[in-house]
């Protein structure tokens, strides 16, 4: 602003200054907590879910123009802020990481075993199969030396 219009400066700052009070206490909505700690809408639900991340309760807002409400968690500034200072969010990925690596391993191991186990089961079923079929065609041989095919 020009220096000529110092008192409507002055004016326009004394608002801002007004509406901005009482801001840093407002709670912190879905959208903004994912912004501010750098995390995806994944990872801000597993961690609410698991209680890592607390929320400060839920608000229920209707749209305009639409007849449903949403609902959706709110958190408190003091604690997303102490989350940045201490530096959680990554020893929560961390954490998240190692656990999808041991889920993993562990999947493996389970699907490893059950392979072994089939391959068991089908190596002592396959004889008794053979030995039936073995005594099936017996069992048309003498058919046809009964008929007299067979000379």
């Amino acid at each position: 602003m020009p220096e000529s219009m110092r008192s409507e400066f002055r004016h326009a700052s004394a608002v801002i200054a007004k509406s901005i009070e009482g801001i840093e206490s407002l709670p912190v909505i879905p959208r903004e907590i994912e912004d501010i700690l750098t995390i995806s809408t994944t990872e801000r639900r597993r961690w609410l879910e698991d209680g890592r991340l607390p929320s400060a309760g839920t608000r229920t807002v209707k749209l305009r123009g639409r007849a449903r409400q949403i609902t959706f968690h709110v958190f408190e500034p003091r604690m997303v802020e102490d989350l940045l200072d201490r530096g959680a969010v990554e020893e929560w990925r961390e954490e998240d990481t190692a656990a999808a690596t041991d889920n993993r391993r562990r999947a493996a191991y389970k699907a490893k075993l059950t392979r072994s186990l089939t391959k068991i089961s089908k190596a002592t079923a396959a004889p008794q199969d053979l030995t039936e079929e073995a005594s099936a065609k017996l069992r048309g041989w003498e058919e046809f030396r009964r008929d007299g095919l067979l000379r």
